[in-house]
């Protein structure tokens, strides 16, 4: 049910957050792997600490852990074409001060994690991320967590929790449900929605994958100032990010995750199962909070009534002022007060 706070009320305890800060596969797969390297001396320096590695039956996948070994797991999910270290710098450690055992995975496609074998399929579709996000749980031993993220990262999150509703502990997400309705895919929004889409049509086109493949640097500037326009980002944080598009397989899962989103291209047959329960639109049943960003670019904040019949669980809204679409990066103390709050309605 909607949160009975009026939405100028969300508005402005968001606010209060954001001012206030911290200092701080068809199946999902068995277990194949464990921790394994970590990176070379001197990264870390952020606070996340050193790369890891784990195995599923698909994925070497790199992450990131901070904060106590027995606390309260929670995994932060970053989006496109952001990178996890700059989104979750200050949330994470703030969440391990607070007791919480923080995961931060690199998505398929990006930075270190890699598909295991040169046939398998590069797919990006909604599905295989979160399938991903309990194979990842299923290789490090997880077996309940809190879900948080955006954009790709929050579409696993949702995707996980709908889907796999006993993994799940509680769900932050920001722009809400985020299961795309592949049943209307080729159903036009309004054109000031369109417009804000427009490398979802770019990557239709062979033009458009040429254009990634030759200026995914040039491309990420484009959408990280038309997607968090009021964000003020470091070169040094964009030169950090640009690192995770020279994965060999950052391309081709990024094309298909747009182009299958509008219907345009095929699915993974290992994900046919579960893309066709995400065509029921599965609510979401576990505790949870959405977020909006009030400067979101892309996605206009709303008051998270047109996706409430999705949330069969408690659920409230707040919309975030001086966030744009990176929102946990943006807004770092908002982001971090939202998973204290929905941990506290479990």
């Amino acid at each position: 049910m909607i949160s009975r706070r009026r939405l100028t009320q969300a508005v402005t305890a968001a606010a209060a957050t954001g001012a206030a800060g911290l200092s701080g596969a068809g199946q999902a797969s068995a277990l194949t792997g464990v921790v394994a390297a970590t990176a070379p001396a001197g990264r870390g320096a952020h606070g996340l600490g050193p790369v890891r590695h784990t195995r599923t039956d698909v994925l070497d996948i790199a992450y990131h852990d901070v904060g106590p070994a027995d606390g309260t797991p929670v995994i932060l999910l970053h989006g496109w074409p952001f990178s996890p270290v700059g989104s979750y710098a200050e949330v994470a450690p703030a969440l391990a001060r607070r007791g919480y055992r923080c995961y931060i995975p690199y998505l398929r496609g990006h930075g270190e994690t890699r598909f295991l074998h040169a046939d398998t399929f590069r797919s990006g579709q909604q599905a295989a991320l979160g399938a991903d996000l309990i194979a990842f749980m299923d290789a490090l031993r997880v077996p309940r967590a809190l879900f948080a993220g955006y954009d790709w990262g929050g579409r696993a999150g949702v995707v996980a929790a709908a889907l796999w509703p006993e993994r799940c502990t509680g769900l932050v997400s920001v722009n809400g449900y985020l299961v795309q309705n592949l049943a209307i895919a080729q159903e036009p929004l309004a054109p000031a929605i369109e417009s804000g889409y427009w490398y979802f049509f770019y990557f239709l086109t062979e033009r458009g994958q040429k254009g990634l493949r030759r200026n995914r640097e040039d491309l990420a500037r484009v959408v990280w100032r038309r997607n968090s326009p009021e964000w003020r980002f470091t070169e040094a944080e964009f030169t950090q990010a640009a690192e995770l598009w020279t994965n060999p397989d950052y391309v081709d899962v990024v094309i298909h995750s747009y182009r299958h989103r509008l219907a345009a291209a095929p699915g993974a047959p290992r994900y046919a199962d579960l893309e066709k329960r995400l065509l029921d639109q599965p609510r979401i049943a576990v505790p949870a909070v959405t977020l909006d960003g009030q400067a979101d670019g892309v996605i206009p904040w709303t008051d998270g009534s047109g996706y409430a019949i999705h949330f069969a669980g408690p659920w409230t809204h707040h919309v975030v002022p001086g966030a744009g679409h990176n929102l946990p990066q943006e807004q770092p103390g908002a982001f971090t007060e939202a998973i204290l709050e929905v941990d506290a309605m479990g």
